[in-house]
């Protein structure tokens, strides 16, 4: 069965098959089809079509969509340029700018899905303005395996996780060649709590250097 149409289909074929992953496709097909969900169906396995598993280099893992109306376009904490800046993408970009000097205004981050960061979030589907609406459907089960899939990887990656959600899954993360960064999440609520100064986009760049691996363009 092809979902992704590159090498993500050939590492996750067997969870294709898997009970959980038919009932999943079953209710994400029938809540598309009688409420207003995001993103765009088309959209959904994004952040896997942009970053093909033999280029990713860094995953910053996210929870689930955006729940305002077409803010979610497919790749964690990113939103299109005509959206309205979330209040999490705004103090990603302040943490930036004060981390390695970059202000950038574009909030569109498939640029850095290009270059090898898997935006992951660990829920793929949200109803309009009820976030958290697709938790435990199956979703993070599958999302789960991706992260095994990157941990079995020899090429070594760094993992950045934001907030409580995302430092839950460090127990999968048990390959020694990989980087965990992790801090307290950037949403208003947190980010004075130790997501400011974290300098992840440094750490990372000198992660993928220190492995000879090409750094990121922030």
């Amino acid at each position: 069965m092809n979902v992704i149409n590159n090498d993500w289909d050939i590492a996750l074929a067997e969870e294709y098959k898997k009970e959980y992953f038919l009932k999943l496709v079953k209710f994400v097909n029938n809540e598309y089809n009688n409420k207003t969900i995001f993103p765009i169906k088309n959209n959904i396995f994004k952040a896997l079509a942009l970053t093909n598993l033999k280029n990713v280099r860094v995953v910053i893992l996210g929870q689930d969509p955006y729940h305002g109306y077409n803010e979610a376009q497919g790749l964690a904490f990113s939103v299109l340029n005509d959206i309205k800046m979330p209040p999490s993408l705004r103090n990603i970009f302040k943490e930036l700018e004060n981390d390695v000097g970059i202000k950038r205004a574009n909030s569109d981050l498939t640029d850095w899905a290009k270059q090898g960061v898997l935006l992951l979030n660990t829920v793929l589907t949200v109803e309009m303005d009820k976030p958290l609406s697709h938790k435990n459907m199956g979703w993070e089960i599958f999302t789960d395996e991706i992260i095994k899939v990157l941990n079995n990887n020899e090429t070594p990656i760094v993992f950045i996780l934001w907030g409580s959600n995302a430092r839950m899954k460090k127990e999968l993360i048990t390959n020694k060649k990989h980087l965990i960064i992790e801090s307290a999440h950037p949403s208003p609520l947190s980010a004075s709590r130790g997501f400011f100064g974290s300098k992840p986009f440094s750490k990372t760049n000198k992660f993928l250097k220190d492995n000879n691996s090409i750094e990121i363009r922030w």
